[in-house]
């Protein structure tokens, strides 16, 4: 299983980009245009907030699902055990933290421009037959949506007195159309090979991670897989790890199937 590093200038980007998300569900782009002293500035504001009790003023609510949810509120599907993390839920609509500048928005603003991007170029390289199957195409499902939803993780360093089947983020698949990852702070991301063998990501700040959620999954009757992947716990250093990753959803009522609307 080889996730393709893609550098996003280059004029074959979105050939590789299809390769890689068809074969793995994953990629990996580099030389992209958010400035990494954006992304430093916005990791440095959220590891201040997150190291401050004034997160505990924006407990998340359990309808809207945005705000602040606190360490091990989590777990994933099917799995009892909660997983070793703390985050942030942000939608357009929902709270934001007075704490933090207009950053986190500017860096959302240019996530769903490389979004459309993206998703235009997976339309543009994906056979007729998958493409006739579309309601829309992939980049007009996600106008004027409600749903996107930026996530900071905070995943705090180990105390040593966890469960010993405690991860950072338990194995799971994501269930929107795509996923933008500011590549994580430290190691840990692992994608679940077709032979049942975990491959790392690499987690270097000058990538972001592309994966395919459950919707794209959907809407392509399987041909872009929603590929299994998980956090695990240090293996260096025991410090605490942060990712931002935006979960790229449609409008409610786009079509994705016979069975489903998003």
């Amino acid at each position: 299983m080889e996730v393709l590093l893609i550098d996003y200038l280059s004029n074959s980007a979105s050939k590789e980009l299809v390769k890689s998300i068809r074969e793995t569900g994953f990629a990996v782009i580099e030389n992209h245009p958010i400035d990494k002293s954006l992304i430093d500035s916005v990791y440095n504001e959220w590891a201040e907030f997150f190291n401050s009790s004034k997160k505990n003023k924006y407990i998340f609510r359990e309808v809207e699902q945005d705000g602040y949810f606190p360490f091990m509120s989590e777990n994933a599907k099917n799995r009892d055990i909660k997983d070793l993390k703390e985050f942030f839920h942000i939608y357009n609509w929902g709270r934001y933290p007075n704490q933090i500048s207009n950053q986190t928005n500017k860096l959302i603003d240019k996530f769903k421009v490389v979004a459309e991007k993206l998703l235009f170029d997976i339309q543009s390289n994906t056979p007729s037959q998958i493409t006739n199957n579309f309601s829309i195409p992939l980049d007009q499902m996600i106008q004027n949506s409600e749903q996107n939803l930026l996530r900071i993780i905070h995943y705090p360093p180990l105390s040593g007195i966890e469960d010993s089947k405690a991860v950072r983020a338990g194995a799971h698949e994501d269930i929107n159309l795509i996923t933008l990852l500011v590549a994580g702070s430290q190691p840990g991301l692992q994608v679940l090979s077709k032979d049942n063998n975990w491959v790392d990501v690499s987690t270097s700040p000058e990538y972001i991670v592309i994966d395919v959620g459950d919707m794209l999954q959907e809407c392509s009757g399987g041909y872009y897989p929603s590929t299994t992947h998980r956090v695990i716990n240090p293996k260096g250093p025991n410090i605490s790890r942060y990712s931002i990753p935006l979960f790229i959803h449609p409008s409610d009522d786009i079509v994705l199937s016979d069975k489903y609307t998003a």
